[in-house]
C-alpha cells in the first residue's frame, strides 16, 4: 500500500513490551530511494534520546491507527548504539547498528534490501558476523574520513525546490512510500506558490535525475508545462493502481510495478 511519510510523523512506536516514542522523521537512501530508518523521539523514558528503528523491525503500520508496531523490546532500544543527531548517519554507525540487531546489510546486493526485495529476514541460526562482509566488529576511528554515504533526512529534503528542464516548478512537500518494501515511489510537489491555480502533483522518484544537497534542489528532465497539466494529487484519497497507471500513461513512462521482481506482487494486488 502506498502511504505518506508525513502521515508517519507523530505516530507512536509500539514495542513488544510498551511504547518507545514517536516518529519524527525518516532517513532514506538517495540512490535507491529506500526508507532505511525511522527516527524515533523516545521522550522522558530515555531522556529525550533519539533512536533509529529499521524497517526490518516493523511488523505492521495500520493505516489510520497512528501506531507503528515493532518486534523490539524497550531494553533492546535502550541498549542500542547512540545516535548523534547533529551529524549525518555514517556507514560506520550503520554497521554498528545493524550488527547490534543482527540485521543484514542492505547495500552490496542486487535488490532494494541487498539480497532481498523486502526488509524481511530470518534471524534464527544466523551469526551476526555472517551478515556482513567483514569477519569481525569494525573499529570506529573518528579521525578517518567517512565513506560515501547517501542517507538523507525527509525533513531535510522537504522544501527543496524542484527544477525542470525549463525552470522551477515548485517544492517537495511530502514523500509517498510503499509500506511493503519501504521504497519511496513519489515526491509530492507543491506548485501553488509558483503559478496561479497551482496544485499538488506527484513525480516518480525514477524520473528524478539529481538531488543537489548544496543547492537544495531536485532536478527532473520533465518540463514545466507537462507537470502543470499532469493529474492532480489529492492527499485525502488513497493512491490506487488506477491512478498510478493514469499518471504514468500521461507522462508516457514505464510503471515500476512492471519491472522484474515486482510483477508477481503487483499481479496479486
Amino acid at each position: 500500500m502506498l502511504r505518506s511519510v508525513r502521515d508517519l510523523h507523530g505516530s507512536t512506536v509500539s514495542a513488544v513490551d510498551g511504547d518507545i516514542g514517536s516518529v519524527s522523521q525518516a532517513y532514506f537512501d538517495d540512490e535507491s530511494w529506500g526508507v532505511r530508518y525511522l527516527v524515533v523521539e523516545t521522550g522522558n523514558w530515555l531522556n529525550e534520546r533519539q533512536v533509529l528503528v529499521s524497517p526490518y523491525a516493523v511488523k505492521h503500520t495500520d493505516p489510520g491507527s497512528e501506531i507503528v508496531h515493532v518486534g523490539l523490546s524497550r531494553q533492546q532500544v535502550r541498549d542500542s548504539p547512540m545516535l548523534d543527531t547533529h551529524k549525518p548517519v555514517s556507514r560506520q554507525h550503520e554497521i554498528e547498528y545493524l550488527r547490534y540487531y543482527s540485521y543484514p546489510t542492505y547495500w552490496g546486493g542486487p535488490n532494494l534490501w541487498g539480497m532481498g526485495a523486502y526488509p524481511a529476514y530470518d534471524p534464527t541460526g544466523v551469526a551476526p558476523d555472517a551478515l556482513f562482509d567483514t569477519p569481525s566488529r569494525p573499529t570506529l576511528h573518528a579521525n578517518n574520513p567517512p565513506p560515501d554515504v547517501h542517507l538523507r533526512s525527509t525533513d531535510e529534503v522537504k522544501g527543496y525546490h524542484v527544477k525542470t528542464a525549463d525552470g522551477s516548478i515548485g517544492h517537495v512537500s511530502d514523500f509517498i512510500y510503499d509500506d511493503t518494501d519501504w521504497a519511496i515511489r513519489y515526491l509530492v510537489v507543491e506548485t501553488r506558490n509558483w503559478w496561479p491555480g497551482g496544485k499538488a502533483v506527484l513525480i516518480a522518484t525514477h524520473w528524478i535525475d539529481e538531488v543537489d544537497w548544496v543547492e537544495s534542489t531536485v532536478s527532473t528532465a520533465l518540463t514545466r508545462d507537462v507537470i502543470k497539466n499532469s493529474p492532480a494529487y489529492d492527499d485525502s484519497m488513497p493512491i490506487d493502481r488506477h491512478y498510478e497507471v493514469e499518471l504514468h500513461q500521461f507522462y508516457g513512462k514505464h510503471g515500476y510495478w512492471l519491472d522484474a521482481g515486482a510483477g508477481e506482487r503487483v499481479a496479486s494486488e
